[in-house]
């Protein structure tokens, strides 16, 4: 294949364990079509990214038709009206008193925006982190990234983070009971963690709402409740990493929502603008006033055309009802896959919300993690016209992340073709 003798020559690559060895040429809606002509069913959507689907066509229109008026004039020295409209919308859709927003280019940036933020507006320079969690491949996101196998040969990190434990039922290490339990005695391990790892010095707290690298953690529904009160009690700041969650995801708009909490900040990418590069971070009003000229800038964050796609995108999202569709379709998968967990030893637990859906892989009830069998369910996958994602701290869930635009039928050829690969590797352990 000559694109990769081409990776392979003279590109710098990292790539994933179990890296799909396909040449895409096109993607349309929820298929993806290969040089070979082979064409799958795409269930991880670029990891979380074209929540529209592929090449949409309001998106596409829309940010062709801004390539005609303006490329690139830097947000940040003139006025881009484009990016003033978008910055209107999240205002408009983002959950609580969320208000102004900063553009950049991705997830990680974002983040890093989001964090010098917290610190402008308290004066403070410590940061409360999960475990498992995951904020992206730059210094200060790794160095609040809880995930050991992400952080290979990359530190020493930033100082100044403390981690608690992150509200994983499946693996609570408490040995609690319930879901229930567990996220009460995670919320208090975030309080033992502020006492006792910090130097009372905290700028923020940042947590993804469901934990998507770390292997589709979802917390029951109190978790944030209780982490909410610890930070009103110390005046620290809450920042929702939506980066994976957002833009319908879940079931909601925004995940944050299933909990009943308001963000101090909160991140978003991926899903933003349907494939096109764009990041923001969005604020509190007086939050975001601290910062001051110079304080921050992004040579090109908040591109005209990636946020001309932004704004079709969201009234995408609204006119197709696709953050409905996404709970219909993921209730419809889960449901038809939770029967598995009796069934089979092999599926350990199917956890999720919308379409962000995690099946964990054990080899036996000790929950001993079945990282190779999930590499196994992918490719075979794969041979079957399926492309699923596999992640997780101990590289054992296999991720469900399809375009929100995906139909009851071609949902149902996933359950159908995904249940009898899983019964094959069962009866392999």
């Amino acid at each position: 294949m000559e694109t990769e003798k081409l990776y392979d020559e003279y590109m710098i690559t990292s790539m994933v364990p179990g890296f799909d060895p396909i040449e895409v040429e096109s993607a349309k809606g929820v298929l993806v079509r290969c040089t070979s002509g082979t064409e799958y069913l795409d269930c991880f959507s670029g990891i979380s990214v074209v929540n529209a689907g592929h090449g949409h066509p309001r998106v596409i229109a829309a940010a062709k038709a801004q390539m005609d008026k303006l490329v690139h004039c830097c947000t940040y020295i003139y006025y881009n009206p484009v990016a003033g409209r978008l910055a209107r919308a999240l205002a408009e859709i983002t959950p609580g008193d969320l208000q102004k927003s900063f553009f950049g280019n991705s997830g990680a940036e974002a983040i890093e925006g989001a964090m010098r933020l917290a610190r402008h507006y308290t004066g403070a320079n410590e940061f409360l982190a999960l475990s498992h969690s995951f904020h992206g491949r730059t210094y200060a996101t790794l160095s609040i990234t809880g995930n050991s196998s992400r952080k290979n040969h990359g530190g020493p990190f930033m100082p100044g983070v403390a981690f608690a434990p992150a509200p994983y039922a499946y693996r609570c290490p408490f040995g609690s009971k319930t879901d229930a339990e567990c996220a009460e005695r995670s919320a208090e391990q975030l309080a033992h963690a502020l006492k006792y790892q910090t130097s009372g010095n905290v700028a923020a707290f940042i947590a993804e709402p469901v934990l998507g690298e770390g292997g589709i953690i979802v917390p029951h529904e109190s978790y944030f409740r209780y982490v909410r009160e610890i930070l009103d009690e110390h005046d620290i700041l809450f920042i929702c990493d939506e980066v994976q969650t957002g833009f319908g995801r879940t079931g909601k708009l925004f995940a944050i929502e299933h909990y009943g909490v308001q963000p101090d900040i909160m991140t978003t990418a991926k899903g933003i603008a349907d494939g096109f590069p764009l990041g923001a971070f969005t604020a509190r009003s007086d939050i975001a006033d601290s910062f001051t000229p110079g304080s921050h800038l992004s040579t090109f964050g908040g591109n005209p055309v990636s946020c001309a796609a932004a704004l079709a995108n969201i009234d995408v999202m609204r006119d197709e009802r696709l953050p409905e569709n996404s709970a219909e379709r993921g209730a419809q998968i889960m449901q038809a896959l939770e029967p598995l967990e009796q069934e089979l030893t092999l599926v350990g637990e199917i956890r999720g919300k919308g379409l962000m859906i995690g099946l964990e892989l054990v080899e036996d009830q000790d929950k001993t993690p079945a990282a190779k069998q999930a590499q196994e369910v992918k490719r075979r996958c794969r041979e079957a016209g399926l492309l699923i994602g596999v992640g997780g701290s101990l590289a054992n869930v296999v991720r469900l992340q399809p375009p929100l635009i995906i139909t009851e039928e071609q949902s149902a050829e996933v359950i159908e073709k995904l249940t009898a690969i899983l019964r094959d590797v069962d009866r392999s352990l």
